[in-house]
């Protein structure tokens, strides 16, 4: 998708990150960043007011599973308004950059679905 911000993994702060993964929930349980937000895309529309409690001066990064769904969810975001940066490659970057991941299953290995 041309023209949607986008940022390297690398590139993101370290901290004040404010993450909104729009994967679906069984991709969420299996394995995610720490202070991600979780609003899968299909919901993005209908918990956008979510958005205004999250986001300060700083701008959303979006993120999925490899950048695809990720891009058109910061697409959309812009288009609304919003100030959305799309994450490139998604959460097997972040996961190969050695980003923490956490699942939410009690004592399951997190893993990139």
């Amino acid at each position: 998708m041309g023209g949607v911000p986008t940022a390297s993994v690398s590139d993101l702060p370290a901290e004040g990150l404010t993450l909104i993964d729009v994967r679906e929930h069984d991709e969420w349980d299996a394995g995610h960043a720490p202070d991600a937000v979780h609003i899968p895309l299909g919901e993005l529309p209908a918990r956008v007011e979510e958005l205004a409690k999250l986001s300060d001066d700083n701008p959303l990064y979006v993120v999925c599973r490899t950048g695809g769904r990720s891009a058109r969810a910061t697409a959309w975001l812009n288009a609304s308004g919003w100030d959305a940066v799309n994450v490139a490659g998604g959460m097997k970057s972040w996961h190969t950059e050695g980003r923490s991941v956490v699942a939410e299953r009690p004592g399951a290995e997190p893993e990139i679905l």
